[in-house]
């Protein structure tokens, strides 16, 4: 049974951008658990009793920008350089000095860069739903331009300030069941019908999304958590994740093409369209992933993958885990 936010023990650790806020459990060598949009630590809440009981301390974070972490104004603070030192910062301010670093969604990107950025600290990396992509080709901003045709992609439209916040900050927690139900196998749109990650010209996302049942991972009291964090905090913080891609291209030019050599799990599911849409960067894992130890694609299974298959996905993790160097 899955415990609840109050169940946890909370605090926060400094760190050069503000505060982070953490969720900690166990003790042993640190696991650290970095949530995608539009998520939390919370995200985690089935991964971090059962890493504990396995004998890790499993930290979960709030990103810089969600939850009861900092939110400095400025988008540029939410680069991924910036977002890779509050990984090490939080390792640090813990005591360690190493850390299994492990993400899903945008935090597979950010666990990531972590390790390619500072493997003196990330000794291994499990990256879940996201594959590996290393940083190459077109300016991103060009490229998602050129994804839509006479529609506008997803990351286009949150790319634009203060486009999405209009469309979400109004209901936040209808929003968040309908972009959840969107992108989960079981509440999904039927094959053939119009596509969740694009918007019509001048056209909002939410018009994609089914009305009905949520997803059968995502109970109400569930839902009331995510949206209460996001009605609290607002949601530029979480969408300039996607305004600072070209500024990651940029900043991250000297590592064109770089492999990760750590240790490395990747899991996703069949039903995720980062699955097919980038199947051509999991067929590279041979090059970009020398060190992959285990590669997963769940049958069935949308993109919420440890929240949707929590018992499948944290065997994955401690079996992985248990496997690495110590």
């Amino acid at each position: 049974m899955s415990q609840h936010a109050e169940e946890f023990t909370h605090h926060l650790v400094p760190t050069p951008g503000g505060r982070i806020h953490l969720v900690e459990q166990g003790s042993g060598p640190l696991v650290l658990l970095v949530h995608g949009f539009p998520e939390s630590w919370y995200s985690w809440r089935h991964q971090l009793p059962v890493l504990a009981a396995a004998g890790y301390r499993a930290v979960a974070l709030d990103v810089r920008g969600y939850g009861r972490s900092s939110k400095p104004t400025a988008t540029e603070a939410y680069r991924m350089l910036d977002l890779v030192e509050d990984n090490v910062s939080v390792v640090r301010a813990l005591g360690e000095e190493s850390a299994v670093v492990i993400g899903h969604d945008w935090g597979a990107t950010i666990a990531a860069n972590s390790a390619l950025l500072r493997p003196e600290v990330f000794r291994a990396v499990g990256l879940l739903s996201v594959p590996y992509t290393p940083r190459g080709g077109p300016r991103p901003s060009d490229l998602f331009q050129q994804m839509g045709g006479d529609e506008e992609f997803y990351v286009s439209y949150f790319q634009q300030a203060g486009r999405a916040e209009a469309e979400i900050e109004p209901e936040v927690r209808g929003w968040l069941a309908g972009f959840y139900a969107a992108l989960s196998a079981d509440t999904m749109a039927a094959p053939g019908a119009p596509d969740p990650h694009f918007a019509s010209r001048g056209g909002t996302l939410r018009e994609r999304f089914s009305a009905g049942r949520l997803p059968a991972w995502l109970g109400e009291r569930d839902l009331d958590f995510y949206a209460g964090e996001f009605e609290r905090s607002g949601m530029t913080g979480a969408l300039n994740r996607y305004r600072n891609m070209d500024r990651d291209w940029e900043d991250l030019a000297s590592f064109d093409g770089a492999p990760l050599p750590q240790p490395s799990l990747f899991i996703s599911g069949s039903q995720d369209a980062s699955t097919t849409w980038l199947a051509d960067a999991i067929k590279a894992y041979p090059v970009t992933l020398p060190g992959l130890v285990s590669s997963h694609i769940l049958d069935g299974c949308g993109h919420w993958i440890q929240q949707e298959r929590p018992a499948e996905v944290n065997r994955l993790l401690t079996e992985w885990l248990a496997a690495l160097p110590a």
